[in-house]
């Protein structure tokens, strides 16, 4: 999957930007920049959205065996 589609479903899952902004406690105007999940985002996401970081970002999180 994309780094563009991530950030789409991502932001899918949590109902919304605005949702996901005040999930994160950020503003909505920083996840609109956004064309992958930042780095220091996964874990935060992961737990909002409960898609797994391997998903999110598979560069930072190999695949669990």
């Amino acid at each position: 999957m994309k780094n563009k589609d991530i950030v789409k479903r991502v932001i899918a899952e949590a109902g919304g930007m605005h949702a996901l902004a005040r999930m994160l406690g950020i503003k909505f105007q920083s996840i609109q920049k956004w064309t992958k999940i930042p780095s220091e985002r996964v874990i935060a996401i992961e737990h909002a959205t409960g898609i797994p970081r391997e998903q999110l970002r598979p560069d930072l999180y190999p695949p669990r065996v």
